[in-house]
């Protein structure tokens, strides 16, 4: 006899994928989401300008069909430094969502199986650093290591990682309560085994719909400090430095920082849908 690991159906899985396409919001941020993706991958494909070469003569060009986000001060294409920027941004938040969740998944599965002490020691120091702002405790983080794109990537994953631990080992002790769990050790299964097999399987659930939301605060830190400077030096595409390298000229000249601000507003609200729809089928 064994004791099998309770998973949805995929009957069950198929109906809700094709419930979310009839909600035309979805449909319309996983759009969106797939547009973001390409630009970060193959950004060739959308545009044939260069992302760092300008034309003086063509400097604050308003939006039109040859420059669709306009141009800046010094006459390059707005639109292909959006288009190359969402992989510098992307890529980022990519990382710094791995960091989160792969060390505060480790961190809550550690706490809430061992228990005593170390539950006590582990969670003690996840509240201190939930105590602290992410966006805060990110930007000391960088002062730290120094700025670039690759330190705000780290620190924005360091400044996540407590919401995973917590989630995760709020999950883990919910798991381990449940009669499988404890049929499993009444059938002689290892601690080690019942980890793997059984606890960490049906715990991962609820942490990643949580990486799902993270990754649109992720773009939000990630793009705020660039904003602020602590990312890439221009000339570096980046959405954060962007939406900066505009704002001395938003009275005369509102598209440089608006349009691609608009870019990255619509991917964090697109990301955020997608979250929310997946918390509610895992609620």
């Amino acid at each position: 006899m064994s004791v099998k690991v309770l998973a949805p159906r995929r009957t069950d899985a198929l109906r809700r994928l094709s419930a979310s396409f009839r909600a035309p919001g979805l449909v319309l941020a996983w759009v969106i989401v797939a547009i973001a993706l390409g630009w970060a991958l193959f950004p060739s494909l959308f545009t044939s300008y260069s992302p760092y070469a300008g034309d003086p003569d063509a400097s604050f060009a308003a939006p039109g069909a040859e420059h669709w986000f306009g141009t800046d001060r010094l006459g390059r294409d707005l639109f292909a430094r959006s288009v190359y920027g969402a992989g510098t941004t992307l890529t980022a938040t990519l990382f710094a969502v791995l960091i989160g969740f792969g060390l505060g998944s480790l961190l809550g599965l550690a706490a809430g199986f061992a228990g005593g002490w170390a539950d006590t020691a582990i969670m003690r120091v996840v509240d201190v650093f939930l105590a602290i702002p992410n966006l805060l405790l990110a930007m000391v983080i960088v002062s730290v290591l120094g700025y670039s794109t690759n330190n705000i990537a780290l620190a924005v994953g360091i400044s996540s990682i407590a919401s995973f631990a917590r989630v995760m080992r709020a999950e883990v002790l919910s798991v381990a309560s449940r009669d499988y769990v404890r049929a499993a050790y009444g059938l002689g299964v290892r601690r080690l085994g019942v980890v793997v097999r059984h606890i960490v399987p049906n715990s991962l659930s609820s942490v990643l719909a949580l990486a799902a939301l993270e990754i649109g605060t992720a773009i939000l830190s990630v793009a705020g400090l660039g904003f602020l400077g602590y990312g890439a030096p221009p000339p570096e595409p980046e959405w954060g430095l962007l939406v900066a390298e505009g704002r001395d000229f938003v009275a005369v000249h509102p598209w440089i920082s608006l349009l691609p601000g608009v870019a990255l507003a619509a991917v964090v609200l697109a990301t955020h849908r997608i979250s929310t729809s997946l918390r509610k089928d895992h609620g």
